[in-house]
């Protein structure tokens, strides 16, 4: 598998947590659009014969885009790049810039999945987050969504918000599973430097945050989706069989994957390499060879780090067989020296060759990948 991402850098509004690179205006479009076609051509040999299983438009907010920017931007990438008829074309969305006409022509376009950004269905939560959306919208966007055919359908829902009360979080919860929806990505609020969140919550106008209610929210989360049948497939990302996002899943499994847009980033399995976070930088280079800020060939060791990371974030797990073929004998041994304390804490379970986080052990998962990773 391999995939594109293209990152539309603009939103309406800035939300107080978002660390994401976006601009509050659209006054740049008409020649980020010049740019991302240069671009689209400028790399079209980067996954050289791969096959492209699944587009993902990102953001920013990629529901601000007219129909024929987004119908430009398919072209070209159909035009230049080898795309699988049956591709997962997955388009960001907010709820307010969902209305009949436009959901029906995304769709028509090729528009096969929608990641709709509810974040919560309570209004105060939403004016905490400072989203530009209503509860009302929420359920409305997700109406319109379903009418217009969409079965391959997630939302976004965000837990640990101060305003969010376990009453609320359970209400989202069963909410999201009264309608008939088969992913769920939920995300623990978390204060980024520098975002207004942060400087919100140390000048005192906001309420900080409270570390045991996110636990709390979680729990209840992994419960409910035991209950009502839904994989834990990452730790953000829960779905029905069948419905795990094929763009998600080639970062977790270590896919190569294009990235298109200011501070997009690409892998091509031995390399990596980001491009310029700022809208004037990529129009300056015009999406040609200078729009990349930064490459890294990754070392063995960053290598196998990147795997521990990502495979122990997943239902598949780490598999020592494929740390010792892949990266050699010693990183298994190290591997396996170091995780064998969590097993014994049942934070880690182990089938075979291959190590999974356990309920408890998802609380702890950035300690725990981090205490395996090695030093160069």
């Amino acid at each position: 598998m391999a995939g594109i991402y293209v990152h539309i850098p603009f939103c309406k509004r800035k939300c107080h947590y978002c660390n994401f690179f976006s601009a509050a205006t659209t006054r740049w479009m008409e020649g980020f659009l010049e740019a991302l076609k240069k671009e689209i051509i400028e790399r079209q040999d980067y996954l050289g014969t791969e096959t492209v299983n699944t587009i993902y438009f990102g953001g920013g907010t990629p529901s601000m885009l007219r129909i024929s920017d987004l119908a430009l931007i398919i072209s070209h990438l159909t035009m230049y790049f080898s795309i699988d008829p049956k591709v997962e074309i997955t388009l960001e969305a907010n709820p307010d810039d969902i209305n009949e006409r436009i959901a029906t022509e995304w769709k028509n376009l090729g528009v096969n999945r929608l990641s709709i950004g509810v974040q919560s269905f309570f209004d105060d939560d939403l004016q905490y987050l400072n989203r530009v959306h209503s509860g009302k919208q929420a359920f409305q966007a997700i109406e319109i969504s379903q009418k217009a055919g969409y079965t391959n359908l997630s939302i976004d829902l965000i837990y640990g918000i101060p305003t969010l009360t376990e009453e609320k979080w359970q209400k989202n919860l069963d909410t999201f599973f009264s309608l008939n929806i088969p992913h769920l990505s939920a995300y623990s609020l978390t204060v980024e430097k520098k975002t207004p969140l942060d400087l919100l919550i140390r000048r005192g106008k906001y309420a900080p945050l409270d570390e045991l209610q996110s636990i709390r929210h979680f729990k209840i989360l992994l419960e409910e989706a035991r209950k009502h049948d839904f994989i834990h497939y990452e730790i953000s990302n829960f779905s029905r069989e069948g419905y795990y996002s094929r763009h998600n899943s080639l970062y977790w499994l270590g896919g190569n994957y294009l990235g298109l847009g200011p501070s997009a980033h690409s892998f091509n399995g031995s390399s990596r390499q980001w491009n310029v976070s700022s809208i004037t930088g990529y129009l300056r280079n015009e999406g040609g060879r200078n729009t990349v800020e930064e490459k890294e060939v990754l070392t063995l060791v960053q290598r196998y780090n990147e795997y521990v990371m990502t495979s122990l974030r997943t239902i598949w797990g780490c598999d020592s067989v494929h740390i010792g073929n892949g990266f050699g004998i010693k990183y298994r041994d190290y591997f396996i020296r170091h995780i064998n304390q969590y097993i014994d804490k049942k934070y880690v379970a182990r089938e075979g060759s291959t190590f999974y986080l356990t309920d408890e052990g998802k609380l702890f998962t950035d300690g725990i990948t981090a205490d395996l990773f090695m030093e160069e």
